[in-house]
């Protein structure tokens, strides 16, 4: 598959988890909402990684994701704070949001997760708008 169309594949799959948050933030669990905050960032880094012709790793580590992000040369740094999601992807599902970590702010979790998705969405189009100039 062609790193463009394993980009397009994983955005669409972030937007699907962008729309199940939507969804949740009124009134659905912490957990469920936190786990598509996740979901929908995983796969949107997965999709830039994606861009940069990086091979991705198999994981729901945030932190590993930014890591490749920025070894790559790009600014991670907006981007940070998002590495509190990942206890979503696995752990909290189970065993419940822990006592001691902090509420979602569910407007602004959405809201990282929109400028995420419109962020690699432009690179995306930027790139294929490239090879059809080439």
């Amino acid at each position: 598959m062609s790193d463009l169309k394993c980009a397009r594949l994983m955005l669409r799959s972030a937007q699907g988890d962008l729309r199940s948050l939507l969804i949740l933030a009124a009134e659905g669990p912490e957990e469920g909402f936190g786990f598509h905050v996740q979901q929908a960032l995983e796969k949107a880094f997965k999709a830039w990684l994606a861009l940069l012709g990086e091979l991705y790793p198999l994981t729901h580590d945030l932190k590993t994701l930014l890591d490749r992000l920025a070894a790559r040369g790009v600014d991670i740094q907006p981007w940070r704070e998002t590495e509190r999601y990942t206890p979503y992807a696995v752990q909290f599902r189970y065993t419940g949001v822990d006592p001691d970590t902090e509420a979602i702010d569910r407007d602004k979790a959405a809201a990282s997760v929109r400028t995420l998705l419109a962020e690699v969405e432009c690179r995306l189009e930027e790139a294929e708008e490239e090879i059809s100039r080439a």
